[in-house]
């Protein structure tokens, strides 16, 4: 069964490589593709794993701590958590998901408007 639902996928990848420049074909050109990154959740991560991020030391990491919960990713700039450019370097290796914190915090952004 495997192989049935692999078979599709044969047949694409020849159809790609057909229509691909033969610099690309042969390798010596072609690109390789970015190995995933992890995502770094503003929202939970601790001390160390939000270090890891480029630009991100012990200060900043508080700082990260102590402004939590984070509706957006974009909250450590407009915050002033962490600068423009720390952003610009860290932006694709961060997400803030929703938890419990964040449903609370829209709740009274909510109350607050009426």
């Amino acid at each position: 069964m495997l192989f049935a639902a692999s078979a599709p996928l044969a047949a694409e990848n020849k159809e790609n490589k057909a229509s691909a420049p033969a610099e690309a074909r042969n390798g010596s050109k072609a690109k390789q593709s970015a190995p995933a990154v992890k995502l770094v959740d503003i929202n939970s991560a601790g001390k160390a794993e939000l270090k890891t991020l480029p630009g991100i030391g012990d200060k900043e990491a508080e700082r990260i701590i102590a402004g939590r919960p984070y509706l957006s990713k974009a909250d450590l700039t407009t915050h002033y958590i962490i600068t423009r450019k720390t952003y610009e370097g860290l932006k694709k290796r961060v997400i803030a998901r929703p938890n419990e914190a964040t449903e609370a915090k829209l709740r009274e952004l909510e109350k607050n408007k009426r």
